[in-house]
């Protein structure tokens, strides 16, 4: 019963030193892991009952694997908070005081102190502060990536600037190059507001833009009762971009149709780009865009 309180309230998941300070001892462990009764996720932490875990009983068990003061982070982190995805891959990161070692099932930070006010915990699972976390996954994403997870922080009220200069200051001379480009996103944001990327996609094609030194359009913006995929307004130039999943919905291509036409007709000029176009052709793609936008300066 005292086990299963405890694994209650921490999303499934114990340590052997928390047994221990129970009273169960070293033989009563292996027995029940035996049993199955408890099932081993990393070196002196188990899954009570069952392996079946929600993302915070693998983020909880992982930083309980890198011991004292550890907190998830990275990746992991930025998608705990909400303002990236979570990531592919299985293996959690962590960040720790400790000379805790990487594992196949975790990726380690050791020898790192946090400041008090870079921590918090969230959900029950300790976690790098969103500042931290900004600085610490800026070296990790692409410039558009960068942009949109700043633009999800300031969406749901997480972006302080003040505390993210803090952890630059903090971290100066360990990312030089990424802390520049946190610094410029940072600018970008400022001036040009969040940047609310839906999909990859757009990722991808923004990095493109921002590859070719072509001025930062507005996303998912609104336009005449439509909301367009990226809209430069002084240009009056639009870009909407489609997934594989869209080529095959003829619905959705006669509203596409539809709203391509009367924007036209309105006196925007709509670009149409797919998926294997910014892969296959990504020079032609901004070829294109850099041509609408010069003839805007023409006219």
């Amino acid at each position: 019963m005292a086990i299963a309180e405890l694994a209650n309230s921490q999303h499934g998941v114990v340590t052997r030193r928390q047994l221990g300070a129970l009273g169960v001892d070293r033989h009563a462990i292996d027995r029940r892991i035996s049993r199955g009764l408890l099932a081993p996720l990393h070196r002196g932490v188990y899954a009570f009952g069952h392996r079946h875990l929600s993302a915070e009983g693998r983020w909880l068990a992982a930083v309980l694997a890198a011991g004292p003061g550890a907190a998830l982070s990275h990746r992991d982190a930025a998608a705990l908070h909400g303002i990236r995805k979570a990531p592919e891959s299985r293996k959690v990161s962590v960040t720790t005081p400790t000379d805790a070692a990487s594992t196949p099932a975790l990726w380690v930070y050791p020898r790192r102190e946090l400041e008090a006010d870079e921590v918090e915990t969230v959900r029950g699972v300790p976690v790098t502060s969103p500042a931290r976390t900004l600085v610490d996954v800026a070296p990790l994403l692409t410039a558009a990536q960068l942009a949109a997870t700043l633009g999800e922080a300031d969406r749901k009220g997480l972006l302080d600037v003040a505390a993210v200069e803090r952890a630059l200051r903090r971290t100066a001379g360990r990312h030089g190059h990424s802390h520049r480009r946190l610094r410029a996103a940072l600018d970008a944001h400022r001036t040009a507001g969040a940047a609310l990327l839906l999909s990859e996609l757009e990722e991808r094609f923004l990095d493109l833009v921002l590859a070719a030194g072509l001025p930062r359009p507005l996303l998912n913006a609104p336009l005449r009762g439509y909301r367009v995929d990226a809209l430069w307004p002084a240009a009056r130039v639009v870009v909407e971009l489609d997934g594989w999943a869209h080529h095959g919905d003829r619905q959705a291509a006669a509203r596409d149709r539809d709203k391509t036409n009367r924007l036209q007709l309105k006196g925007f000029a709509v670009l149409r780009f797919m998926h294997g176009d910014l892969v296959a052709q990504p020079a032609a793609v901004v070829a294109a865009v850099r041509a609408a936008l010069r003839r805007a300066q023409d006219m």
